[in-house]
């Protein structure tokens, strides 16, 4: 697994706290609202609603959560003035950064963004300064065990992935963005699959020094922490020992 994907997996393991689970919620219902708004509150005929249904659930959102964001965007009113835009820049070491958000208010925003890239030592960019960098696919993660890695490797490519990647007791399937649903039904039938979103995978990436890991993967958390954020994606990948001595503090 890529290392920001490995360390996900490690948060995610480690529990998330209320606080958190708050904001990941409130995220999720503006997702839900952005999907209704544009093609409407049918899950039969609205694929992105789908897919932020099935995040919902894995994040383990109420129902009633779920169905109140649906209800105010089928209302017409909350959720209206959102708007979506991504940002490109440099973090810690030159890493380079993509900043999906979601936001009622594009200077509020950025200036939020630049100030943390800035704390930081990092830099916000043009347009175009690093998204060559990065390929858009569906990346859905399956929780495994090494006896049916290759299993899970086989019935994924067989379903339509591009490629695989094994790590201990996961294995990460990439997929072109439209068959991410074909591929995660597939793999559910038969495996448990703990999370299936798009991404913006890096084609190559920069091992980190391990004096810098924390560094980089704290700075990538406080990008998280905005209200307006929704993923961050770095071309940064952390050594096996990095990430363990993070899993343990």
């Amino acid at each position: 697994m890529s290392g920001h994907s490995h360390w996900a997996t490690i948060k995610r393991q480690k529990g998330v706290g209320d606080a958190r689970r708050g904001l990941i919620f409130t995220k999720l219902a503006r997702e839900i609202m952005i999907a209704v708004r544009a093609s409407g509150p049918s899950l039969d005929s609205n694929y992105a609603l789908r897919l932020v249904m099935e995040k919902a659930r894995d994040a383990n959102m109420p129902s009633e959560n779920i169905e109140r964001a649906i209800k105010r965007a089928a209302g017409g009113g909350e959720g209206a003035n959102l708007a979506e835009f991504t940002l490109e820049g440099y973090g810690p070491s030159g890493v380079a950064v993509l900043i999906t958000t979601l936001s009622d208010n594009r200077n509020r925003t950025v200036q939020e963004i630049r100030s943390t890239l800035t704390r930081y030592g990092g830099s916000l960019g043009e347009t175009g300064c690093v998204s060559w960098q990065f390929d858009s696919r569906g990346v859905i993660v399956v929780e495994t065990d090494e006896e049916n890695a290759d299993e899970v490797a086989l019935m994924a490519i067989d379903a339509g992935a591009l490629d695989v990647k094994t790590d201990g007791g996961y294995v990460e399937v990439y997929t072109d963005p439209s068959a991410i649903e074909t591929v995660r039904k597939a793999l559910e039938s038969r495996f448990k699959v703990t999370s299936a979103d798009f991404a913006m995978v890096p084609k190559t990436t920069i091992l980190v020094d391990d004096t810098k890991a924390g560094q980089i993967l704290s700075f990538i958390d406080q990008l998280e922490q905005l209200d307006d954020v929704r993923r961050v994606f770095s071309n940064a990948d952390f050594s096996e020992s990095a990430l363990e001595g993070l899993q343990q503090a």
